[in-house]
C-alpha cells in the first residue's frame, strides 16, 4: 500500500520560505538566495527563480502603505519635513527588507505548483 501524497499550501511554504514540494526543507540559502537542493526531499531549487515580480509587489505595496500614512500624518499633525524623512524612510526601508523574501518564496512556490516553466521538470 503506497502512501498518500502530502498536500501542501504555496502560499503557507512561501510564507514560511519552505521548499515548494514538501513543505519542510528551507527554500534559501541566506537571505534571496535560493538553495541548490532542498535539504529535506532533495529537489533542486537552484534553477527556481523569481524574477523581477516580488520586487514589484513589494514596491507597490510599500508605496500605498507609506503614501497612506505620510498623508495622514500630514493632515493630522503637520510634523516638520526631517520628521516626514525619518519616518517614511526608514518604514519603506524596513517593510521592503521584511516583506521582500516571503514574497518571492510565494512566487516561486506558485511557479512550481502551478509547473510554470517546462526546463523546470528536465533540470530536476
Amino acid at each position: 500500500m503506497t502512501a498518500a501524497p502530502v498536500v501542501v499550501s504555496a502560499f503557507r511554504n512561501g510564507i514560511l520560505c519552505r521548499c515548494p514540494s514538501c513543505g519542510r526543507g528551507p527554500l534559501f540559502d541566506g537571505y534571496l538566495k535560493v538553495a541548490a537542493r532542498c535539504s529535506a526531499c532533495g529537489l533542486a531549487l537552484s534553477h527556481h527563480d523569481s524574477g523581477d515580480g516580488p520586487a514589484v509587489f513589494v514596491v507597490f505595496i510599500v508605496g500605498a502603505v507609506v503614501v497612506g500614512a505620510a498623508l495622514v500624518t500630514e493632515m493630522q499633525w503637520s510634523p516638520p519635513i526631517w520628521v516626514h524623512m525619518i519616518l517614511w524612510v526608514t518604514l519603506s526601508v524596513v517593510l521592503a527588507l521584511a516583506l521582500l523574501q516571503p514574497f518571492k518564496g510565494v512566487l516561486i512556490a506558485l511557479k512550481f505548483k502551478h509547473d510554470a516553466g517546462q526546463a523546470w521538470r528536465e533540470l530536476d
